[in-house]
């Protein structure tokens, strides 16, 4: 089973791909923050159907949003998320969702674990190669894992 698993975002979006052994693509795809933001959509949009064209993913796990501070930015990743979302069913991925709490319990048990912690035990679970340092990276491939822990496909 290939899990497309996706920490949205606009300016950085988290992309993994992993099966129950590894992770096969990891990345966090960067907008220029100078470009306008319909552009920047578009560019994700492109960026994810090229890489569901190569990889095949049966399933997309996508972080669902959680914001207590700035509404502006909250809004617009709300949007990339419906770009990817709206993606996922174009291509016929079954949808998985995950709050930032079932991430964290799913890889270290805990639900207030740091992100440091995160990581350490994603290198534990799964082959992950040292190029992997971005926090979107880390953040994609655990909502992968959480999807494959819950056995939700």
């Amino acid at each position: 089973m290939k899990i497309l698993a996706i920490d949205p975002g606009y300016e950085r979006l988290g992309i993994a791909v992993i099966t129950e052994k590894e992770v096969i693509f990891s990345t966090c795809f960067k907008t220029l923050s100078k470009l306008p933001f319909p552009e920047r959509l578009f560019l994700i949009g492109q960026e994810l159907e090229r890489l569901i064209k190569k990889y095949k993913p049966e399933i997309l796990a996508i972080e669902t949003l959680y914001f207590t501070t700035n509404q502006k930015t909250a809004i617009k990743v709300a949007e990339a998320r419906g770009l990817v979302l709206y993606i996922a069913q174009k291509f016929g991925l079954g949808v998985k969702e995950y709050t930032p709490l079932q991430v964290k319990i799913a890889v270290t048990g805990y639900g207030k674990a740091e992100k440091a912690a995160v990581a350490n035990m994603l290198k534990k679970i799964l082959k992950i190669g040292p190029a992997v340092k971005s926090d979107d990276e880390f953040d994609a491939i655990a909502i992968g894992v959480t999807a494959l822990s819950s056995r939700a496909y």
